[in-house]
């Protein structure tokens, strides 16, 4: 089933999410539609917040950036984890963080 994605200005967004147990209602089948939201969006990850639920669960396909390019645009521009990633993060942490901070931007 695809799932109603959220809107930019939900509060969810900005809520912090909850873990998840391993007994979670429907997990799996929340895991599958999350994956057919993802591919009906033309998207190369979503997370659980974005379809309304406060949780800490995203999935992720990098294989999709290649899905709308031509043949000749990939030859150019080769990734070099082609053909990609695909997998289901539950209740993933952050365990290291390096690289220069962002400059971070005030929306009103």
């Amino acid at each position: 089933m695809i799932l109603p994605i959220v809107a930019y200005g939900n509060p969810i967004l900005r809520k912090k999410a909850k873990n998840i147990a391993e007994d979670y209602p429907g997990l799996e089948k929340f895991i599958e539609d999350m994956w057919e939201t993802m591919y009906a969006s033309n998207g190369v990850g979503l997370a659980a917040p974005q379809v309304n639920r406060d949780i800490r669960l995203f999935v992720m396909d990098s294989s999709q950036i290649f899905t709308n390019m031509d043949e000749k645009e990939r030859k150019e521009d080769p990734y070099p984890d082609d053909p990609g990633i695909k997998q289901v993060f539950i209740n993933p942490q952050i365990l290291e963080e390096s690289g220069e901070d962002w400059a971070i931007m005030k929306v009103a």
